[in-house]
């Protein structure tokens, strides 16, 4: 980015509120994005509720693109909200976007093509739920294909405080690489939690911020790793600690097993809080397609064992 284009520092705010959201909360909503930010005692918005691509109108370019998930039900108005993450999770080097109508010189489609030709980093808001948002960023214009009516977006890196838009087949490779596993866990944990209504699965701590998604079998198992709710658990980060850890185990029937190695241990009431799950049940999600698959808490369960 150019230190002295005046979009510079109303971009980095943008972008800096952006990371903060996503740290704060499992997907972004729709609500998040009206909301936008303050900056220098005004709202600046971050999206355009009617329409994907926007420009605020105090900046000179594209701030943000976003890609809506489609209801059920609802008309699906262009491609991308179909393929986007067939492309992502397909290994191309880009994804496409398609532009806002047919007219290749309306002001949304030529602010793309500015954005392409500069090279100017941008906010891609990605739908992973009706309403809900995975923020990717930085993201880049790439092809701006005017007879196609379509653009593509490239994902590029930070690196010593600048966004670098990828420069070869290569890094665009990597590029999406990235944005796929972070995808991947961001649909992923947002299923889980969502599943058990924000509570953990062995305390019932109802705070989703306190929580992770713990998968059951490790995601590097090629037949049972898959990042499917019923390969998943909420749990609070210091029983996520323990399960990882195998100190605490759940066996086929939900039941909850603690090592002896805890159990011996005398610690104060941090310690008893996890020794008095021995023998408990897990809680478990409403649907009964949501619960964790037995086949895989008994390999999980195996192990646990042979460490305990």
């Amino acid at each position: 980015m150019d230190a002295d284009d005046p979009d510079t520092a109303l971009r980095l705010a943008a972008f800096a509120h952006v990371r903060k959201l996503g740290m704060l909360h499992d997907a972004l909503t729709s609500e998040h994005l009206s909301a936008g930010f303050t900056f220098e005692g005004e709202r600046v918005p971050l999206v355009n509720p009617q329409r994907g691509i926007f420009k605020p109108r105090r900046m000179r370019f594209l701030l943000s693109i976003r890609t809506v998930f489609p209801s059920a039900g609802r008309r699906v108005w262009y491609d991308d909200q179909r393929e986007v993450h067939e492309q992502i999770y397909g290994g191309r080097e880009a994804v496409d976007y398609a532009f806002m109508g047919d007219n290749p010189d309306a002001a949304d489609n030529q602010w793309l093509r500015i954005a392409s030709e500069r090279k100017i980093p941008v906010i891609y808001f990605l739908g992973i739920a009706p309403k809900r948002y995975h923020a990717i960023l930085p993201a880049f214009i790439g092809d701006w294909d005017a007879r196609g009516l379509k653009a593509t977006v490239e994902f590029g890196e930070t690196t010593a405080g600048e966004m670098t838009p990828p420069e070869n087949d290569a890094e665009r490779r990597y590029g999406l690489r990235v944005v796929k596993q972070r995808l991947h866990q961001a649909q992923f944990r947002a299923a889980v939690i969502a599943a058990y209504d924000g509570r953990c699965a062995l305390s019932r701590l109802p705070e989703a911020r306190l929580l992770d998604a713990a998968h059951i079998v490790a995601d590097a198992h090629e037949r049972l790793g898959q990042p499917v709710v019923p390969n998943g658990l909420p749990l609070s980060k210091i029983h996520h600690a323990a399960f990882d850890a195998h100190l605490i185990g759940i066996d086929p029937d939900f039941r909850l097993h603690v090592s002896d190695q805890l159990l011996s241990q005398q610690d104060g009431p941090v310690l008893e809080a996890l020794k008095s799950l021995n023998g408990g049940l897990i809680h478990l999600p409403a649907r009964d397609r949501d619960r964790p698959d037995r086949e895989r808490l008994a390999e999980r369960f195996e192990v646990f064992q042979s460490v305990a």
